[in-house]
């Protein structure tokens, strides 16, 4: 028997990202996700490192792997029509879980928890903690998207630049690993090839 998991997964190449803006490069879903991962990754470890903390950055990056797998078969909702208000906003979380749902049943039964586990989270406070640098990392990654359009000379995406910003502001405070990433590795975003090969300060 076969199981159609990873060959639907495989699709996330397949979904755009920021499908209402005029994008000078386009994003796929499998770009962002790797970079989400990274990210998670990364903030992950400065929690650890610098903060003492003892979160799982492996599993950070795993989860950020698959954190909008769902999209494959929902699509890429925009943000502004999906934060519009709190009703649609739990209708699409509703919509993703079902989604969710259909992907794990793609498995065979004896692998299925392994990728529940991934999909939802634990009443574990580090696993809690780890999950919002997941979901901080993924507002990070549309940051750097909104920096590498704005540029490349593309006006389309100051507003969402804004607004981006004043969430990943906002996230910082509480969260000091988004403070340490905005400050040390968020301001090479966007440079030039020659200007990344140079030492760092």
């Amino acid at each position: 028997m076969s199981y159609s998991f990873l060959a639907t997964v495989s699709r996330m190449k397949y979904i755009e990202r920021w499908a209402l803006m005029r994008n000078s490069r386009p994003e796929n879903l499998s770009e962002h996700s790797l970079e989400v991962a990274m990210i998670a990754h990364a903030l992950c470890t400065i929690g650890n490192v610098r903060f003492g903390k003892n979160l799982n950055a492996e599993r950070a990056a795993l989860i950020g792997l698959y954190h909008d797998a769902s999209e494959i078969i929902t699509g890429d909702m925009p943000t502004p029509v999906k934060y519009f208000n709190s009703n649609i906003k739990n209708a699409y979380k509703d919509v993703e879980a079902v989604a969710e749902n259909n992907l794990v049943s793609r498995l065979p039964e004896d692998l299925q928890p392994t990728y529940e586990a991934i999909f939802s989270g634990s009443d574990d406070d580090n696993d809690k903690y780890m999950r919002r640098l997941v979901k901080a990392a993924d507002k990070l990654s549309a940051l750097i998207k909104c920096i590498e359009e704005e540029k490349s000379g593309n006006t389309e995406f100051r507003t969402a630049k804004a607004s981006t910003s004043a969430a990943v502001r906002k996230m910082s405070e509480s969260l000091p690993e988004v403070a340490v990433f905005t400050s040390e590795f968020l301001p090479p975003y966007g440079s030039t090839l020659d200007e990344l090969s140079q030492p760092g300060d």
